[in-house]
């Protein structure tokens, strides 16, 4: 909602805000006034009211793909859409646009340290990490869409798999030019970031550029000096002669790649924060069997979210998944992050490498153990 306030505003809104607690994203809103308190103020007289889906429950207002789909409007636009990489992806193209010096606006799922942040109101193509997870990327109608893969991460919203292809066939069915991810074969470059799977995300970003008028020698040339984005492999220290990594992965595809991607001939040893109760109780299994691929990890309990509790799942599931794909393996379960955190802390020796693994707070880890390994 921050990079939703920041182009309503540089695009002639009058913008105010509210949130439970302060985050760095209010850092790029000066000249926005945004109440940080326990419960939302009631908005001024005739003012639209846009609510995050976090809060749809509890804030009266519209739903905030209702305002999206007005920005989206407002451009030339770029919408990137699928399970895994939209974040990379959308930046990926973001980058290239603005290295060639096409000012792009975008919206982006997390931070770009080299794009200055999350978001930017540039007069250029509009580019946007688009979401299944409450079906908001239906509301948008861009130019050119992306849809880089179909895999179930979402299961309080789609029952299938088949139910997800079919919405984003209805959704794509109206789109100009569409870019579908998995047709394509992964770029050959020399990328500054690791991994098939952002190989696979760099060729549909090129593509995407393509379809946007950019000569694809320029955007081979560009899209080898990205470097990634916050959270994703993000390198958080080394100490002890152990490099700690960070990322948000919180599907099994997404652990997969990521341990895939940084083997590098040392002992890998992996901290999984689960994230919601639902796609913990349906991928259990698929965690223990990414995880498998560590030479150690631990699990904590399960960051709640937008969920409520389901009775009986509980992070364990996972960790009893992983010690019958893997007996004699070293697993730990840790339920408290901290406590995760100071028991990994003891395991790895020079040469080896810790990835903190999750969609929720697991971040708060990596300080933990390279403050506890130095």
């Amino acid at each position: 909602m921050s990079g939703y306030a920041l182009l309503a505003r540089a695009w002639g809104a009058e913008v105010a805000g509210w949130d439970r607690v302060e985050t760095p994203y209010l850092r790029n809103l000066a000249g926005v006034a945004v109440e940080i308190s326990p419960e939302p103020p009631s908005p001024p007289d005739g003012w639209d009211a846009y609510v995050s889906t976090a809060f749809a429950a509890r804030v009266d207002g519209r739903p905030r793909a209702d305002l999206l789909a007005e920005l989206v409007a407002l451009r030339r636009s770029i919408v990137v859409a699928g399970a895994h990489g939209k974040t990379t992806t959308t930046a990926m193209i973001a980058f290239c646009l603005d290295r060639l010096g096409l000012e792009p606006a975008f919206l982006v799922g997390g931070d770009v340290p080299q794009l200055g942040g999350n978001a930017r109101a540039g007069s250029g193509w509009l580019v946007v990490e688009g979401d299944e997870s409450d079906r908001s990327v239906a509301a948008l109608r861009p130019e050119i869409a992306v849809l880089l893969n179909v895999d179930l991460d979402h299961h309080a919203t789609f029952v299938s798999r088949g139910e997800l292809a079919a919405f984003f066939d209805e959704w794509l069915r109206d789109v100009p030019h569409v870019v579908r991810a998995e047709e394509l074969e992964p770029a050959t470059l020399d990328l500054a970031v690791l991994g098939e799977h952002n190989r696979r995300n760099a060729a549909a970003a090129l593509a995407a550029l393509e379809l946007a008028g950019v000569p694809r020698e320029d955007a081979e040339a560009a899209i080898v000096e990205f470097r990634g984005a916050g959270r994703r492999l993000e390198p958080k220290g080394e100490a002890g002669g152990v490099v700690v990594l960070d990322s948000y992965a919180h599907h099994p595809a997404e652990l997969a790649a990521d341990l895939a991607a940084i083997r590098d001939g040392g002992r890998l040893i992996a901290l999984f924060q689960p994230h919601l109760y639902s796609r913990t109780l349906h991928l259990a299994h698929g965690f223990a069997e990414a995880l498998a691929a560590a030479d150690a990890a631990c699990v904590t309990e399960i960051y709640a979210a937008r969920e409520e509790p389901i009775p009986g799942v509980t992070g364990r599931l996972i960790v009893d998944e992983l010690a019958r794909r893997r007996p004699g393996m070293c697993i730990g379960w840790a339920p408290v992050l901290e406590d995760a955190a100071s028991l990994v802390a003891r395991w790895p020796r020079p040469g080896d490498t810790v990835l903190t693994l999750g969609a929720g707070d697991v971040e708060r880890a990596a300080p933990l153990i390279l403050e506890a390994l130095a």
